[in-house]
């Protein structure tokens, strides 16, 4: 099979798809792999170690599309790369096709694609194994975004997350327990600072209070719940996941206008809409905005800061995948690992997706096999992967 992996176009996107690492194991196995030249550049993996390993550099963006069956990407196509998909392929992203233009799903269609989205491939314990990964660096980077963003230069309360004798710790709230939640919970812990995690589900706030032996405060989310801990939060992190769906607005208006003036609210929702009413995409290099004196951080690719930890981390949750593929195409992968199934949102151009068909107020087009089986729904309101 041949395997395509494109440069990243969005502006300071520095992750690739796949390592030289991953693309060797994939030569070793009898495919070809076109790789963009400069694709991984930004990551640290120069055009000569790709070389090395037998993938095949190419000099435009035209060439990986034209000859791939398969496309392998981080973030979702841009506009521009539309016209460049070869009829009948396959790509592999993060898709966020709930919350994608509607360019996006017409390019899709017109072009027979195959779309299977890698944050929305869950296997049947309810593990998402391609964003776990994602989840794992962005919680724990919060505290390094946030500690910058609570210093005064940059409009912050001022305030030191692990504090010092005689003067209290910063308080992080963080709304959601799943992956990444856990994961900035521990970060924000590691720094010193009071930590508090809500969460629907009263067995995953046990957990984490096992996890964590008794050093985070655990609270049930609900409307007042929010209200009272988002009031003397120093950060607010949202950390939450609707599979195939936007993200729940949680945070109200009214919410924001209660934070104390420098607080840091830090949306990891984001790429699904975001969690707050008052939340709109940034990026790595506009990172920031301020609404009524809260500085908000909404960053959709936040994981691209340190893209050679990431793009290492999304090649190996995606490689069985990829060599599944490989071996046994679309169909034969459904037999033989049918939690890719989960992730297909679009077959040979028609939705095949029950969740996000109806996120975009449609009916799925055609039933595949496994495809909308019941794998990994119990989240709670946010609990997931992310």
């Amino acid at each position: 099979m041949e395997f395509g992996i494109p440069r990243e176009v969005r502006d300071l996107e520095s992750r690739v798809g796949l390592t030289p690492a991953g693309v060797s194991s994939l030569v070793r196995r009898g495919h070809t792999v076109y790789v963009e030249r400069g694709a991984g550049e930004a990551a640290g993996f120069n055009d000569e170690a790709y070389r090395h390993i037998g993938a095949n550099v190419v000099y435009s963006p035209a060439e990986v599309y034209g000859r791939s069956d398969v496309v392998v990407k981080v973030t979702r196509p841009t506009a521009q790369e539309h016209r460049l998909f070869r009829p009948g392929q396959t790509i592999l992203a993060f898709l966020h096709l709930a919350v994608a233009s509607p360019d996006f799903l017409l390019a899709l269609r017109e072009h027979e694609i195959t779309a299977i989205a890698s944050e929305m491939i869950a296997e049947p314990n309810g593990n998402r194994p391609i964003l776990v990964p994602m989840s794992e660096v962005a919680g724990r980077l919060a505290p390094v975004i946030a500690g910058q963003l609570l210093m005064t230069p940059h409009g912050g309360r001022g305030t030191l997350l692990s504090g010092v004798p005689g003067v209290p710790r910063g308080v992080a709230v963080v709304i959601g327990g799943g992956v990444l939640g856990t994961n900035a919970a521990r970060a924000f812990l590691n720094t010193g600072a009071q930590v508090v995690v809500l969460d629907t589900a009263l067995e995953r706030l046990q957990h984490i209070d096992e996890m964590l032996s008794g050093r985070v405060t655990t609270m049930l989310s609900t409307s007042y719940n929010l209200k009272r801990a988002t009031e003397f939060a120093d950060v607010v992190v949202g950390a939450i996941l609707s599979p195939g769906h936007r993200a729940p607005v949680l945070i109200t208006r009214e919410m924001v206008q209660r934070m104390r003036s420098g607080t840091v609210f830090i949306d990891f929702s984001i790429d699904q809409g975001g969690c707050s009413e008052t939340s709109r995409p940034t990026t790595l290099r506009d990172q920031t905005y301020v609404v009524d004196d809260v500085i908000h951080y909404c960053v959709p690719n936040v994981t691209a800061a340190v893209a050679r930890t990431t793009s290492h981390s999304l090649t190996n949750a995606l490689l069985p995948y990829l060599w599944g593929l490989g071996a046994h195409g679309i169909l034969g992968m459904l037999e033989q690992q049918p939690s890719l199934a989960t992730g297909i949102n679009v077959y040979q151009g028609k939705l095949a997706h029950h969740d996000v068909a109806s996120s975009l107020g449609r009916e799925i087009e055609i039933a595949l096999p496994y495809v909308n089986d019941p794998v990994g729904t119990n989240h709670g309101a946010w609990g997931g992967e992310k």
